[in-house]
């Protein structure tokens, strides 16, 4: 399940569903740890081959000598030892096959790979026969593959044969407002081990953080804090170090600024209004305050001039507690 409310998974989620009535070939592009797996997964999922297999490659992690038999099979007695075996392209058959990392294969592998996407059939090593081929390609990289083609790296041919319909999969810094469901999502998964839930400061921090790792990071990130937390309720004390620096940062930034005790309590309650997905209410009883004080700190933090909040301030508009 792709998790997030944000434009651009909301943008992701629908061309996924436009895919499912196609089997054109699919690059999927992102970034390490983002979930370029999980979408490959989804595409399969609506698709009319969802009933058939789905079989994952790491490419980065196929042995060059083996990498034709792995793929494409090999028949039996090729060599003194040597078994027949079906390759991932046959598992395959009326699925879908993923072939992750695409982009660290050797000149030589790609050669392979693209006259098996041109002729759509396969020849098993040591065999004299093609199988034709009724399988689907979603291809995945962390890599950007026409830089790497500029730089004679990755053959030309063979990319634009894999990337007629990319999906971009976005990092996790530019949807931060994904973050709070993430985190209860991630939460959720080890309810039977352990139900943990995360403080609003957990949440800011986390949502502060750049996460060069992903939501695979954030995931790793929470199972430690599931892992080692005293309490039920996560803490900022619960989280590593290097996630707790640029939340740190910015808290040392709004101090310096002079930032009044207004600005906190906006930017506070815009912090709870989150969690409740929006609902006012909700976020009202959580808050404690009236929904006239929620409204009057979400203007404030929304970009009131600085006069205008001096006013507001002079004029006694609450700040906490219910008027």
């Amino acid at each position: 399940m792709l998790v997030g409310r944000s434009e651009v998974m909301q943008r992701l989620r629908a061309q996924i569903a436009r895919l499912g009535a196609t089997h054109f070939t699919v690059l999927v592009t992102g970034e390490s740890g983002t979930g370029k797996e999980l979408v490959a997964r989804n595409v399969h999922a609506v698709s009319s081959r969802a009933r058939g297999p789905f079989i994952a490659v790491n490419c980065a992690a196929l042995v060059e000598s083996l990498l034709e038999a792995e793929l494409f099979g090999i028949e039996e007695r090729t060599a003194t030892g040597v078994k027949g075996r079906e390759g991932k392209f046959e598992l395959a058959e009326g699925g879908t096959l993923f072939l992750d990392e695409v982009g660290d294969l050797s000149l030589a592998a790609q050669a392979k790979l693209l006259r098996v996407l041109q002729d759509l059939s396969v020849e098993r090593v040591g065999g004299r026969q093609s199988r034709p081929m009724d399988t689907r390609i979603i291809a995945a990289t962390n890599r950007p593959l026409l830089e790497r083609v500029q730089q004679g790296m990755f053959r030309a041919d063979l990319f634009y044969r894999l990337s007629g319909v990319e999906l971009v999969v976005p990092p996790l810094r530019e949807r931060r407002e994904d973050v709070p469901i993430l985190v209860d999502h991630l939460l959720g998964r080890h309810q039977r081990l352990r139900r943990v839930i995360a403080g609003a400061d957990v949440i800011e921090a986390l949502g502060a953080f750049d996460w060069p790792g992903n939501v695979r990071q954030l995931e790793r990130v929470l199972e430690r804090a599931v892992a080692l937390a005293p309490a039920s309720r996560l803490t900022i004390s619960d989280l590593p170090s290097e996630v707790l620096g640029d939340y740190r940062t910015m808290q040392c930034e709004g101090l310096e600024r002079g930032r009044s005790l207004r600005a906190w309590s906006s930017r506070y309650a815009r912090l709870v209004l989150d969690r409740c997905e929006g609902n006012r209410r909700r976020a009202c009883d959580e808050l404690d305050i009236s929904y006239h004080t929620l409204r009057a700190l979400l203007r404030y933090g929304a970009g009131a001039s600085h006069g205008d909040r001096r006013a507001s301030m002079s004029a006694g508009s609450p700040i906490d507690g219910r008027p």
